[in-house]
């Protein structure tokens, strides 16, 4: 194991861990981090909401807009998890039933809570499938481009197979309604891929957090938040006037900043760990931790020999199309993970999908001991 992760990985009986893309471990960093946020609570007392909003939060804010090209760090919001966000653009939309253009591949944050209202008939959802993959963008733009929708959402990289969006710009181009919500779910391809939202900015939000490539665990989700989008969402909670409270008045004040998305109360000590691996990551470009992973990929795909893990099941076989992680569709796939986990190796499946993640925690040795147990 790579150096950086001595408290997870260095003692005797630490599993091989390959499934970076559904829960990554923490580097030694983010341990000070924590005991930090509880020695700043400890010694500021009710003044740490100060040094939370007036340190914490503008670093973590930087390092984002830093990582996806925002041009402002400030219309970034922070909660404990991406429901919490979606609940909130929801309410922002003011038709019913409301109409909305998705995918069949979303992950339960959105898809499960879409479901949900669908059953009572409180919102419209026109679906597209992501297979074929190889036309999925031609396809959605073209039900994107036919307008008539209050929300468009999709992921940058999809959960269940890999594959990455390539040109999100053309996608939020074809959207022809200003008034449209469009969001991006990126909580698959922040810190994974590159990417670059300077020129979309102002018309998308992106969502992600730090549970899986940011290596900040749970608790560290975020919001890009395009100006004049959303100025009052019904779901609000005080954090969104947080700037406001000793001022009085009747009206329910906003900010016109990301905060105007912010919940209620959450535990901020993720941020002191987000804050402290981006510090730690700040000379690696997130290409450069790509290429890494990539090398690996190719000398596991290469060493690999069995029948259910191989180039014909490979999801993405396109390194160019896929995120950082590996699907290969396989009826025995709930067989594999539970032969490996005997072995002491961590990996996961999504129904006949085995997922198979690499990090920069990873060596040759790893990728090669996890192709030999698979043989």
């Amino acid at each position: 194991m790579s150096r950086g992760f001595a408290r997870t990985f260095e003692r005797d009986d630490a599993p091989l861990h390959v499934a970076a893309h559904s829960h990554h471990p923490w580097p030694d960093v983010s341990y000070d981090a924590q005991a930090a946020a509880w020695n700043d609570a400890a010694r500021l007392l009710d003044r740490k909401w100060d040094h939370i909003f007036g340190t914490v939060i503008p670093a973590a804010q930087s390092h984002i807009a830093r990582r996806i090209a925002l041009p402002d760090p400030a219309s970034i919001a922070f909660g404990p998890n991406t429901h919490g966000f979606v609940q909130r653009i929801l309410s922002c939309l003011p038709q019913r039933p409301v109409r909305i253009l998705t995918t069949g591949s979303e992950f339960m944050s959105f898809s499960r809570q879409i479901a949900r209202l669908k059953e009572d008939g409180l919102v419209h959802v026109t679906t597209v499938s992501t297979e074929p993959f190889e036309d999925f963008e031609e396809r959605f733009i073209a039900a994107a481009s036919k307008g008539g929708h209050n929300l468009v959402f999709l992921s940058q990289v999809f959960f269940d197979s890999g594959y990455a969006v390539r040109d999100l710009d053309a996608i939020v181009r074809a959207v022809p309604h200003h008034e449209t919500f469009i969001v991006i779910d990126g909580y698959h391809g922040f810190m994974a891929v590159p990417t670059d939202l300077s020129a979309i900015a102002d018309r998308a939000f992106y969502l992600a957090g730090g549970y899986k490539y940011a290596m900040a665990g749970e608790g560290a989700c975020f919001l890009h938040c395009p100006p004049g989008y959303g100025p009052r969402p019904r779901d609000t909670g005080w954090y969104a006037g947080f700037s406001a409270l000793e001022g009085g008045g009747q009206d329910v004040p906003y900010a016109e900043d990301g905060s105007r998305f912010l919940g209620a109360t959450f535990d901020v000590t993720a941020l002191y760990r987000f804050n402290a691996v981006q510090d730690w990551l700040a000379p690696l470009p997130v290409d450069h931790m790509l290429r890494y992973v990539r090398a690996l990929e190719r000398t596991f795909l290469a060493q690999c020999r069995s029948p259910d893990v191989s180039a014909e099941t490979l999801m993405i076989p396109d390194e160019g199309a896929r995120g950082r992680f590996l699907a290969f569709r396989t009826p025995n796939a709930g067989a594999i993970v539970e032969r490996l986990a005997a072995q002491n190796i961590i990996a996961d499946h999504r129904g006949d999908r085995l997922r198979i993640g690499f990090g920069l925690y990873h060596t040759e040795d790893d990728a090669q001991r996890l192709a030999a147990a698979l043989s």
